[in-house]
């Protein structure tokens, strides 16, 4: 495989692979883009976030989560009752809709926003499978410098995305300036948390 694909080619494609599915961050990024709410400072927090994982993967954490599973039940029990507190917020914002356009409203500050954004990344069992064990296991195939070539590719993937994500969702924005279309992007939400928060408890025990 190595000698088949280039590492950061190959890296670009797994971190692509594990970070573009629906998940709590990326709904959270889209909706702050949306309301173009401190877009740059979100999207690289999470960016970084992912880039410190992947890092730590690559260098042998990976290992250690591995055989610690007893850590990531007690992650999986803190990310499960935070999503689920997140859905039934975002259950009442759609049965109950302020004046909500894109552009107008109500502001969240960059502190609240930051924890937010911090707990979606760090308080997800699944962000450490994804970057620190399984890009971890998977850069052992290449060796030396490669490894860290392929690690950049898989980090690169995280910026792209993330930045592509926040700002692309200002193109949504006419669409948004229809209540309905908030309410129903409030549901969806909901139900991509509640889902995400029950399976991920239902893992831990």
């Amino acid at each position: 495989m190595a000698s088949l694909i280039p590492p950061a080619l190959s890296g670009f494609a797994l971190g692509g692979s594990l970070i573009i599915a629906i998940g709590a961050q990326n709904a959270f990024i889209l909706r702050m883009g949306l309301n173009r709410q401190h877009v740059f400072v979100l999207c690289l927090i999470c960016a970084a976030c992912d880039a410190v994982l992947i890092a730590a993967g690559v260098t042998g954490l990976g290992a250690f989560v591995d055989t610690n599973p007893q850590l990531l039940k007690y992650i999986s029990i803190g990310g499960g009752l935070f999503l689920l507190v997140y859905a039934i917020f975002a259950i009442r914002r759609m049965i109950f809709p302020q004046a909500m356009e894109s552009r107008s409203e109500l502001s969240i500050s960059i502190a609240k926003a930051i924890s937010i954004c911090l707990a979606f990344t760090f308080l997800n069992p699944h962000v450490y499978l994804d970057t620190v064990v399984l890009v971890g296991a998977l850069a052992a195939a290449w060796q030396g410098q490669e490894r860290l070539i392929f690690a950049a590719g898989a980090i690169a993937a995280s910026f792209v995305w993330f930045f592509a994500l926040g700002y692309g969702a200002r193109l949504l924005g006419p669409l948004f300036e229809k209540q309905i279309s908030w309410q129903i992007l409030d549901a969806l939400i909901a139900i991509v948390m509640a889902w995400l928060g029950i399976s991920i408890f239902i893992s831990a025990f």
